[in-house]
């Protein structure tokens, strides 16, 4: 097990200790707590091992068992994303693929031959980081033109965050930039050292300073579908009710397609017209 992973599974436990208080667990209070959270000794009581060793864990300095992982994720009653994260880290998982290829990773032309032909779908093509490819028609005719953006600035967690471009507004990006953050978490934790997710990260805290607890948290979790509402800035009787997906060409590891699905039908016909309407 690589040491730089082994240090991020410390702070990923670390993370979670400090989100589970005493009554989670059926404790008692134990008297004043300098930290939030639980104590390590009370982690290592409810996991079965020794205090030694769950500080030796949090401080990266050992490799354990699966069996270990397990006890450790229950004690700290990880939900299934964040216990697939600790056992993908521990080695026990396939890491996500852009554990295997740092680089960034490039679409093919089918695929951006099929995102181009869904005339009613918005969808950009991205990395695992969110960098991002490409965006079919419907998506620029929305949200502006992805590739005019500066190439630092290309990732859909900026354009979020910075309020994206186009005709276009979410009334409420917070929770679809919240979801997209907690995916974004989950692959770049097993490369702790690439640089465009500290980029990424760096760039996120000068544009949302008020934000920063957000890009300081450790969490993770599969980005689940989000529906929010659009409202047009040339006409407010335009609202567009859209659920943001997330999919992977099963044939391009570290690809990702954002598909922008109608979520009522005044919004499918709406996305149905030709771009002249």
């Amino acid at each position: 097990m690589d040491v730089s992973l082994r240090r991020e599974l410390g702070a990923h436990l670390r993370a979670a200790r400090a989100q589970v208080g005493p009554q989670d667990v059926g404790l008692g209070s134990g008297g004043r707590r300098r930290a939030p959270g639980l104590r390590r000794e009370e982690v290592a009581a409810l996991a079965g091992v020794s205090v030694a060793w769950y500080t030796w864990l949090e401080q990266g300095r050992v490799a354990t068992s699966r069996q270990v992982i397990d006890a450790v994720c229950r004690a700290l009653r990880m939900d299934p994303d964040a216990h697939r994260h600790a056992l993908a880290l521990a080695g026990f998982l396939p890491a996500p693929p852009l554990a295997g290829r740092p680089e960034r990773a490039g679409a093919g032309p089918q695929t951006l031959a099929l995102v181009g032909s869904w005339h009613a779908t918005p969808t950009l093509v991205m990395d695992e980081r969110f960098d991002i490819l490409a965006g079919n028609a419907a998506h620029r005719r929305l949200w502006g033109d992805p590739g005019e953006l500066p190439d630092e600035r290309r990732n859909l967690l900026l354009q979020l965050a910075a309020g994206p471009g186009g005709r276009y507004r979410i009334a409420d990006r917070e929770p679809l930039l919240r979801g997209l953050y907690e995916q974004f978490r989950t692959a770049v934790g097993h490369v702790p050292d690439d640089p465009r997710a500290s980029e990424i990260v760096r760039l996120l805290h000068r544009e949302r300073p008020d934000a920063a607890h957000w890009w300081q948290c450790r969490t993770v979790a599969d980005f689940r579908p989000t529906t929010v509402e659009v409202t047009d800035t040339g006409d407010a009787a335009h609202v567009l009710r859209l659920t943001f997906s997330l999919l992977r060409p099963v044939a391009e590891p570290g690809v990702l397609l954002l598909a922008q699905t109608a979520a009522d039908t005044a919004t499918g016909e709406l996305l149905a017209r030709p771009p002249d309407h």
